[in-house]
Parts: C-alpha cells; sequence; structure tokens
C-alpha cells in the first residue's frame, strides 16, 4: 500500500528467509507516528489522546494499566473532570478498531495482549539489538552491524509523533536516547571495519544536531585522526571543550581528554584498526557470590518455608521473585541469606549476590553491577557494551537456559531492581529493601516484622551462652524488650555482654533501661542501631524528615491520621501522603488504615533527630501544643454530645487547634474510646511543661472513660501524674480540678477513705482559685462520699451546696444528676416519699434534655427510690430503661450495678434466681465502687444462692465477701461474719 513504510518486525531478525505474516495479522509502529496494521490495510487509530492510550498499553509488553496509571500518562497533574469517562470512551473506540482479545479490560485498567511475534516495532528493535550484542561478543562485526542497522532503519521520524501527555514525552526522551547509543555503537563497529572515511560525513552531521553529545565527538575525532585529518581532529577537541564550557561549565570527560594527548602523540595504536583476534571460546562459570550464613541464625521459620517455597517453583516458571521489606535492622539479609543458601541445590548453575547500598548516599548503579554480573558469568569485558539496556539485553541472553539464583540485597527501589532481573525460565531473584515493592510486577511481597519475644531470647542465649541466660531470665527477656525485639540490636547488645564476662544480664538491663542513652549503647563494633537508622532517615526529602522528627516527639502507643494532620499543622490529605511515603521506607508502621505507629527504637532515634535537626526548636513545643489542642477540641465535642446542655466545657482552657466534628455520638464514643490510650499519654507528657492546664481539663473532659471501667488504671495513673505536677508548679486551679478527677476515679473504684482525702484537698483549692465549676463538681463528690459512709445528713449539706452553685451557673443537667443523688441522701435518713420526689424532679429535667447518659442516672435514681418505697415493678421498668442507655453509652460499670440494683429488687420481692441471675451479671461487668461494690454484689447472691438451696456455693460467696471487705476495712463485714456463723450452725 503506497505510504505504508515496510515493517521488518514482522519477519524474524537473522533467519535465512523471512516468514511471511498471515495476512490479517495485526501489527503497530510507536517508533514515529503511532499507527497500526491489519495486513496490509493501515487502520485509524483515532485523535491524539486515543492514540497516546494505544501506545501507552503497547509500551507496556502486556502489562496492566491502571486507569490512574493511563489517566496519569495521558493528561498529567491536570486532567480533565471527565477524565475517567473519556479514557473508557478511548479504549471502547479501539476495541472496536482492534481484534478480539486485544484489548482487555482487567483489574479496573487495561492491557493489550496475545499480539503475534514481531507485531511491535519496538519489540523488533530490541530482539535485534539483542542479536547484534552476541554478534559482537561472538567476534562478528559484520553481522552486528547488519542487525543495528536493520534495528535504526524501523525508526521513522520521530517517536510517538504528534502524541500528547507526559508519558508519551518521557518516552519520546527514553527511545531517543537508546537510538543514539544503537548509531553510537554501529558507528563504533564502522571504525572497528576500517570504515572511518565513511563514517565522517555522517558524524559530522550528527555533532551538528547532537552538539554537547560527548561519544559522537569522540568518534568524529578518531575517524579524522584515522582519514589523517590530524588538525581536524584536534579542531574537535577544541570547539568540544569551548562548547561544554560556555554551556555546561564543565570540562570534556576523561576518555575525550585521553583521546587528544593521544592524537598529539601520534599514538600508533590509534592508527587503522587490524582485523581483532577472535576471542576465546567463553567457559560457562558458575558463580557462587552468596555471603555465608550467619552460624546462630534463629527463628522465622514460617518465612524460611514460605520463601523457599516460592524459590522451589522457580522451575518451570518464567521467573520467581520474592521481595522482602522491612526496617532496617529486622533481618532481612539474613533471612534473604539463609534461605539462599537452603536452595543452592535447585540453582545448579550458579547464585549471584551484589549490596546494591539503596539505603546510602549513593545507590548503586544498575549499568555497574550488570556488567559485574556478566564478567561473574564469564563474559569478557571486551564484549560487555556501554548502555543499560544492551548490558540488560546480553544478561538475560546469558542466562539464557541456565538455573542461576540472584541475591539483591538492599535495593533501593523496584527501579533499580527491574534492569537485574534474570527474566528467564529457572531463574529467581531474592530481593531486600527498606520500601515495599509494591511496584515490581509478579513479585511475591513479604514484610518482615521483629521477631516473636521467644525467638528474640532463643537467639540473645546462642550469642550469650544458656548458663548465663538461665540465670536471669527475667532480666533477659527486659534486655530484648528494650531491644524492640529487633534483630540487630539484640546481636549487638547479646556481644557486648558476651565479650565482659564480668557483666551480668542485669547490668545490660540496666544500661537498656534509660530510653535517652539506649541508642548510645547498642553500638558493638562495626554494628550500631543508630547508624542504621540513619541510612533512612538521610534518604528523606525535606517534608519526609520533618514528619519523621515530629511525629517521633507523641508518646502513646500510635496516632490517628487526623492527631497526626495536628502535629504536622497539615491538611489530612498531605499528611496522608507523607506517612504513606514513610511507612514505603518502612520507618514507619501501619498499624491499622489510617493509624500509625513507630518501632520503639525507631521513636527513640526519632525524638533524638528532633533535638538534633528540628529548627526553631520552639517548633518541637508548638507540635506538641497543637496535638495537645486537637485532643482537648475533640474530647470537649464528645463531652457536649454525650452531655449536652452542661457548662463544664464552657469552663475548659482555650485552644487554638481545632478538633473534630462529630454528626452524631457513636461516632463521638468511637473515637473517644479508641484514642483514650493516646490521649492519656498527651496528659502525661505535658506534666511539668507549659501545656499542664490544657492537659488537666483535657483529662477531666474525659472523665467518661473512669466511669466505664476503660482504661481505669491508666487513668488513674495520669491523675496521679497531673496532681503532682500541678502542685510542684503552683498551679492552684489546675491542682485543684486535678484532685477533682483523683476523687472521681477514687470513688469510682470504691477507695472512699482516699477520695475523702482528696476532695478536702480539691474544694480548698477550687475555693481559693475561685474555680466556681470545681467548687461544685468536688461538693457533689464529698456528698457522695458521705452516702458510702452513711453519713446521710452531711451528704444532704454537699449535695445542697452542689445545686446551689449549678443553678446560679445555669447547669442544669447536672442539677438533675444531684437531684438524684440527694435523693438516695433523703433514702438513708427515712424520707422515701421525699425521695422518690427528688428523683422524679431529676429525671423530669433529664427527660427534657433528651435521651443522653445523664438520663440513665435519672432512671437509675428513681428505681433506687421506688425499691425502698417496695414499688417493685416500677423499679424493675426504670432500672431496665437506665440498663439500655447505660449500655447504648459504653458505660459498663454503670451496667454492671444497675444489674446489681435489679437484683435487689428481685431478692425483695422474693425471686431468688432471677436476683442470683443479675448479681452473676454485676459480678460479670464489674461495679462502679469496686472491691466494695463487689462484696455487696456476693452478699446478695449468697443470699439468693441460699435460698434457692445452695448453701455450700453461698458460703463461698460471703467468705469471698468478707476477704474483700475486710481488705477495704468496711464495716459491712459484720453482717457476713454473721451470715457465715448462722449457716454453719444450720
Amino acid at each position: 500500500m503506497d505510504g505504508v513504510p515496510r515493517v521488518p518486525e514482522q519477519r524474524r531478525p537473522g533467519s535465512a528467509q523471512d516468514a511471511a505474516e498471515p495476512a490479517a495479522a495485526l501489527r503497530f509502529c510507536v517508533l514515529g507516528p503511532v499507527r497500526a496494521w491489519r495486513g496490509e490495510e493501515q487502520l485509524a487509530t483515532g485523535s491524539p489522546q486515543q492514540r497516546a492510550l494505544l501506545a501507552a498499553l503497547l509500551l507496556r509488553e502486556g502489562r496492566t494499566a491502571t486507569a490512574a496509571e493511563l489517566i496519569d500518562a495521558l493528561w498529567g497533574e491536570e486532567p480533565p473532570s471527565q477524565a475517567l469517562a473519556a479514557l473508557r470512551t478511548y479504549a471502547s473506540r479501539l476495541r472496536k478498531i482492534l481484534d478480539a482479545g486485544v484489548l482487555v479490560s482487567e483489574s479496573g485498567g487495561y492491557a493489550v495482549r496475545s499480539l503475534a511475534e514481531g507485531a511491535l516495532d519496538l519489540a523488533v528493535a530490541q530482539e535485534l539489538a539483542t542479536e547484534a550484542e552476541k554478534a559482537r561478543g561472538a567476534g562478528d562485526l559484520c553481522q552486528a552491524r547488519e542487525m543495528l542497522a536493520r534495528a535504526l532503519a524501523l525508526w521513522d521520524g520521530e517517536v510517538l509523533a504528534g502524541v500528547p501527555g507526559p508519558y508519551a514525552e518521557a518516552q519520546r526522551v527514553r527511545l531517543e536516547e537508546w537510538r543514539l547509543q544503537l548509531l553510537e555503537s554501529r558507528l563504533d563497529m564502522d571504525l572497528e571495519q576500517g570504515c572511518h572515511a565513511e563514517a565522517v560525513s555522517e558524524l559530522t552531521a550528527l555533532t551538528a544536531e547532537h552538539p554537547l553529545r560527548e561519544r559522537l565527538r569522540e568518534l568524529l575525532m578518531l575517524a579524522l585522526y584515522r582519514s589523517g585529518r590530524q588538525a581536524e581532529a584536534l579542531a574537535v577537541y577544541a570547539d568540544t571543550r569551548r562548547l561544554l564550557a560556555d554551556e555546561l561549565g564543565v570540562d570534556p570527560r576523561p576518555g575525550l581528554k585521553e583521546l587528544q594527548q593521544r592524537i598529539l602523540q601520534a599514538d600508533p595504536a590509534l592508527a587503522e584498526p587490524s582485523a581483532p583476534p577472535a576471542e576465546p571460546a567463553a567457559v560457562p562459570v558458575r558463580p557462587a557470590q552468596l555471603p555465608a550464613t550467619v552460624p546462630d541464625f534463629t527463628g522465622r521459620a514460617s518465612f524460611v518455608s514460605e520463601l523457599g517455597d516460592v524459590l522451589a517453583s522457580a522451575e518451570g516458571r518464567v521467573m520467581a521473585v520474592s521481595a522482602l521489606a522491612g526496617i532496617g535492622g529486622v533481618g532481612k539479609t539474613t533471612l534473604a541469606v539463609h534461605v539462599a543458601h537452603q536452595a543452592r541445590a535447585a540453582f545448579p548453575d550458579g547464585q549471584l549476590y551484589v549490596d546494591l547500598q539503596g539505603a546510602g548516599p549513593r545507590a548503586a548503579e544498575p549499568e555497574t553491577v550488570l556488567g559485574s554480573f556478566l564478567r561473574a558469568l564469564g563474559t569478557a569485558d571486551s564484549a560487555i557494551p556501554d548502555s543499560l539496556e544492551e548490558r540488560a539485553a546480553l544478561y538475560r541472553s546469558v542466562l539464557d537456559g541456565r538455573r542461576v539464583l540472584v541475591l539483591l540485597d538492599n535495593a533501593k527501589d523496584a527501579a533499580q531492581v527491574r534492569p537485574l532481573l534474570p527474566g528467564t525460565e529457572g531463574c529467581a531473584a531474592l530481593v531486600t529493601s527498606r520500601v515495599r515493592m509494591v511496584d515490581l510486577a509478579g513479585a511475591h511481597l513479604v514484610d518482615l516484622d521483629v521477631m516473636s519475644p521467644d525467638e528474640a531470647l532463643s537467639l540473645f542465649t546462642k550469642i550469650v551462652g544458656e548458663e548465663r541466660v538461665a540465670s536471669e531470665r527475667k532480666a533477659a527477656l527486659d534486655v530484648v524488650a528494650a531491644c524492640g525485639f529487633l534483630p540487630l540490636a539484640i546481636r549487638i547488645a547479646a556481644s557486648r555482654l558476651a565479650a565482659r564476662r564480668t557483666w551480668t544480664v542485669s547490668v545490660l538491663a540496666a544500661k537498656l533501661a534509660d530510653e535517652r542513652r539506649r541508642l548510645d549503647e547498642l553500638q558493638a563494633g562495626d554494628l550500631a542501631v543508630k547508624a542504621t537508622f540513619e541510612l533512612g532517615y538521610g534518604a528523606l526529602d525535606a517534608a519526609q524528615a520533618r514528619a519523621f522528627r515530629l511525629l517521633g516527639l507523641a508518646d502513646g502507643p500510635d496516632i490517628s491520621l487526623a492527631a497526626a494532620a495536628a502535629v504536622l499543622h497539615l491538611p489530612v490529605d498531605a499528611t496522608e501522603d507523607l506517612l504513606e511515603s514513610l511507612v514505603d521506607t518502612s520507618l514507619l508502621e501501619s498499624a491499622a488504615p489510617g493509624r500509625y505507629r513507630y518501632h520503639d527504637l525507631v521513636r527513640l532515634y526519632a525524638r533524638a533527630c528532633a533535638e538534633r535537626d528540628e529548627w526553631p526548636p520552639s517548633e518541637r513545643d508548638a507540635a506538641l501544643s497543637r496535638l495537645l489542642d486537637f485532643y482537648l477540641a475533640t474530647t470537649a465535642q464528645v463531652y457536649a454530645i454525650e452531655h449536652p446542655g452542661d457548662r463544664l466545657t464552657d469552663d475548659l482552657e482555650p485552644t487554638r487547634y481545632p478538633g473534630l466534628d462529630f454528626a452524631e455520638g457513636t461516632a463521638a464514643l468511637d473515637w473517644l474510646y479508641t484514642e483514650a490510650g493516646q490521649l492519656l499519654a498527651c496528659v502525661r507528657q505535658a506534666a511539668g511543661t507549659e501545656r499542664l492546664r490544657r492537659a488537666v481539663d483535657l483529662l477531666w473532659a474525659a472523665k467518661d472513660l473512669t466511669e466505664s471501667g476503660a482504661n481505669s488504671h491508666q487513668y488513674e495513673m495520669t491523675a496521679r501524674a497531673t496532681c503532682e505536677a500541678t502542685r510542684a508548679a503552683g498551679h492552684e486551679r489546675a491542682e485543684g480540678r486535678a484532685r477533682t478527677v483523683l476523687s472521681d476515679v477514687l470513688l469510682v473504684s470504691g477507695r472512699i477513705q482516699p477520695a475523702e482525702q482528696e476532695a478536702r484537698v480539691a474544694i480548698g483549692l477550687a475555693r481559693s482559685a475561685q474555680d466556681a465549676t470545681a467548687v461544685s463538681w468536688v461538693a457533689n463528690n464529698r456528698g457522695l462520699i458521705c452516702l458510702h459512709e452513711s453519713r446521710f445528713a452531711e451528704g444532704k449539706v454537699f449535695f445542697d451546696q452542689a445545686l446551689e452553685g449549678l443553678r446560679a451557673a445555669g447547669n442544669r443537667p447536672f442539677e438533675a444528676t444531684v437531684l438524684g443523688n440527694l435523693s438516695r441522701a433523703h433514702l438513708g435518713m427515712g424520707n422515701i416519699a421525699k425521695a422518690v420526689e427528688m428523683a422524679q424532679h431529676g429525671l423530669a429535667v433529664h427527660t427534657e434534655i433528651g435521651r443522653t447518659v445523664r438520663l440513665a442516672n435519672g432512671h437509675f435514681a428513681l428505681g433506687v427510690a421506688l425499691t425502698r418505697a417496695a414499688r417493685y415493678t416500677e423499679a424493675l421498668s426504670q432500672f431496665s430503661d437506665a440498663l439500655g442507655i447505660f449500655n447504648d453509652h459504653r458505660q459498663r460499670l454503670w451496667e454492671g450495678v444497675t444489674h446489681f440494683r435489679i437484683a435487689e429488687v428481685h431478692a425483695a420481692d422474693r425471686r431468688p434466681a432471677q436476683a442470683a441471675q443479675h448479681a452473676e451479671q454485676a459480678l460479670a461487668l464489674g461495679c462502679i465502687g469496686g472491691d466494695r461494690m463487689q462484696g455487696n454484689v456476693l452478699t446478695l447472691l449468697g443470699r439468693s444462692l441460699s435460698a434457692l438451696g445452695q448453701a455450700d456455693r453461698a458460703r463461698a460467696c460471703w467468705r469471698e465477701a468478707l476477704s474483700l471487705y475486710e481488705q477495704n476495712g468496711a464495716g459491712e463485714a459484720n453482717a457476713v461474719r454473721a451470715l457465715l456463723t448462722s449457716a454453719a450452725a444450720a
């Protein structure tokens, strides 16, 4: 057909006779305008964007491209709003043009498959170039030159001419560079064959077209010199030196300088070459480059088995690739070398190894590695080409038919690894890297974590010796825990101990207990944990490094995405991109979607980096201040949702950084209980800083954590820490609030005497600081303490004081709660009707506000009053309502105490079976009031079981109750002793 270029890719290169393609076969060209033919008929490939899609798929050589990748390829960073729809339209049109099954949809993307051999001009050019390398290596320059000439003839003007998009532009640059490399190789062979005079004119034109390409200048100088034109050859060098200085500010490369000197000296070796002597036939070499495996390899059994199975499957597969990723020091290299040694028998033609230095500032260049591999495989230096593409092609050719294992250690990224993969059946590759190689097609990905405690202790014992560890097992466990179960850290610590016979394991554990000195202690000889982390940190860009440093400052087991955004003062999307990039480097772990954490030693290193590198230093405090603001603002929002109308949130310290907003209560509670550990850690971290008052208010706003039973121990320890910090700092108002919170905690756990001590101090501080909110709160607490100790009249006085303050502040929800407590004081004084009235009044206020956790308290208080009034049916109804609301709001301890009150109703109404059932549920859930309340539940359960004829079990319950009462000095002990005495006499 006129105007249609000859397409040599339809013929097998180097064959004696080209095979004809079927008439209807599809073929494509990308080394020029993007075109397609069916037989001799040229097909209409559509608009420029449609051709761009076709080109992008053809250049992927059958691999699937996702929709996102294709949109980026066609439009870059600013795609149109309907880019995905447009992409689907282009794909649909191409599918109609091409044969069935050629353009396939797969995994949300597209691929071009099922093409005949030689259907793409680029693939033909690559095959010709590979054949040329083989011919040149065999000394057949004529054949090699012919192959390269045929490959170069496939170019038809500008590559991907008229095709838009960043991907096409990048491919144009790449393929033009490859064309020039092929051209330089062909011209080099021209000169080797003595065709220097003919080459001068072509080289002159090429150097004019590509003036900064020094290899072309070098070939032109050599061609001129061999043509007897020495002065012109030297003039080319002078022009080149001047041009490079003017354009780039650099000197010519050493090879060009050396050629100039040899021309000046009329070096006889530069004369027209004679035919080179034939290279001796290459003898197959069986490389065995694996490093030695460690004699004390420990654990990792599942990984050894998994990787071994993958390597065992290499025979019969195109290639088996496993990529191990993990933090520095986690044992990737040790595991890979161990597995590789175990698999040696499956790769009889050898094992190649290289440290790609990916964690360092200068990663190994793939072309350099390929040169080393080719020499190890028996390729003569003179047969090793210059370019990366040619070396990679020759490497694959040399490995063809062999079974070789390649261990690529410490890789920087997938781009560094791809040219080094064998790509042939029977070969396999093991790759280790600090980054997850999700973009390494077909790789079996393995994420290597730290050792289990048992594995860690086993490794430590193998190095130190069984005798020394056996006598100090607890200290040894402390050592491996301080090492974060990181194999490198354990090896260093154990090696130090093994070298110091006078040290005990306890001495080493004590040294590692100091977090500020721990990283300095973890070094021995040329091994150092800090140096390992430094390599990863040094490879980060400025934004990643800042995020790494600042996030390490926050205490807590992990951090949410929203909290991290507050620390970094960045939008959530930008924060997520940064954090995910740190996860890819293995410096950060993704604990769950939207949650991140550090390995313990990495956190220590991150903090050291923050102290050393963060500028100005005030940014460290600012980051933690933003985090505290975020937690306080969000917790206040949760409190406001759970306690609508409560004025507590109006009296908290102001915040500058905003928190989260919640549409409804479930999401708010989810956040509070999920973030409890991090929130309390933030409060503890603020002790002794200018953030202390905000930290105390955060603890107060999160008080629902105490009554739910969640994080009770952490909450109490945090409350005690804030009490000490506020006292030391002389913050009267903050100390009053901290002691109010601690009084709450002690009350919930049933420790009445300590609760009263804290409440007495708290109310004095609150009054002195004129903190009306805290005064009312503590007055209510003191009233509750009086109820526990049957001081009902005194309790009424405190409740009346609390009501006075709450009414003045307009805090109706809390006022209603105190009315319920006042109801119980009246019960204690025998004013049952008044108690019912007060409880009904409080419930009415709660009902008016809505279904909140405080409404459950209202139902509960009325249920208690109705029980005393012997109105059992009504009491059960109130307790049932309370139980449902407590459950909805995750107030587990309140659920428990409500079951206890229900059991009391059933017992009073002579239904012991139902009473026992609810008492058991109360024990299972736990109760407000701690051990003392548990004693009450056990006493009631014993009574119910006794009524059911289960005397032995009843006595067991009473004995347990007595023990609890005696431990707490409770007056109820006497009544239980009487029950036990009576039971014994029966």
